[in-house]
């Protein structure tokens, strides 16, 4: 399988503290969502946080197209309901040559709020991320127009969090989220999270089916091989998105952590 369902599968294929890559990898229809997803947790999630959905007027066709798709009843947020991944639309206007968030059902958000991005560019959406402009915008542009329908194409990322919880919205101060994690509980008190994203093109209405898949591991349940490439990129992150990701904050621990097992 290109890409697992877990975050001890997923981080192999993820990339390290190196330059920042699309990192895509083909997949079949079988290997696109998740087979067993959690539906009540997902509904739930819905019910809690109803700001997650967020619909512009172009997201109702492709919307309908994708629940079609899925066999669902509904739009965009029966289809999010339906599935373990949460769901986003990207249209590429005529007087326009990049694509713009137009819809989106995100039950389990990586600390963004759907109603911040709407309407925006790729560009805009990822400007947080230290070197997307330079190293990543024109190739996931041209990517995008190129999608050809019934191609599927995923990647994955990962994130080190101070929680297990599916949605993560960094609330508290890094330093206080962070606060009580050391070399010795680190293990317990650092959560690796991926997130598997897939990328379609929606035949009919030409709109981008964006999907984000995430998965959750306390870091001493990961494989010594993922300890050891994650405190190795986390050393490199430092000098780079270590701030957007608060790395200063957790990274000693981390290394110190992976050295203790004997892992680097």
């Amino acid at each position: 399988m290109a890409l697992g369902f877990s975050v001890n599968e997923l981080l192999p294929k993820a990339r390290g503290g190196e330059q920042l890559r699309m990192g895509l990898c083909a997949l079949s229809e079988e290997e696109w969502l998740q087979p067993d997803p959690d539906l009540a947790a997902r509904a739930t999630a819905f019910a809690e946080h109803p700001e997650g959905v967020q619909r512009t007027q172009y997201s109702d066709e492709p919307g309908q197209e994708l629940a079609v798709m899925l066999g669902v009843d509904g739009g965009l947020l029966a289809a999010a309901k339906a599935h373990h991944e949460d769901m986003c639309l990207l249209k590429k206007f005529a007087d326009e040559d990049f694509y713009r968030l137009i819809g989106a059902a995100v039950a389990y958000p990586t600390d963004w709020h759907p109603k911040d991005k709407m309407g925006l560019p790729l560009a805009a959406m990822h400007a947080p991320i230290q070197g997307y402009a330079e190293q990543l915008a024109s190739g996931v542009d041209h990517f995008m127009t190129k999608l050809k329908p019934g191609k599927i194409f995923g990647r994955c990322n990962w994130f080190i969090a101070p929680t297990p919880d599916l949605r993560w919205i960094a609330d508290a101060p890094p330093e206080v989220a962070f606060g009580n994690v050391n070399a010795t509980n680190a293990g317990d008190t650092l959560f690796v999270r991926s997130e598997r994203q897939t990328l379609r093109r929606l035949p009919a209405t030409g709109a981008i089916l964006f999907t984000i898949g995430v998965y959750v591991s306390p870091l001493g349940a990961l494989s010594p091989q993922n300890v050891t490439m994650l405190a190795q990129s986390v050393s490199s992150l430092l000098d780079g998105e270590g701030e957007r990701r608060a790395a200063h904050h957790f990274a000693d621990a981390l290394i110190a952590y992976s050295e203790n097992k004997g892992e680097i």
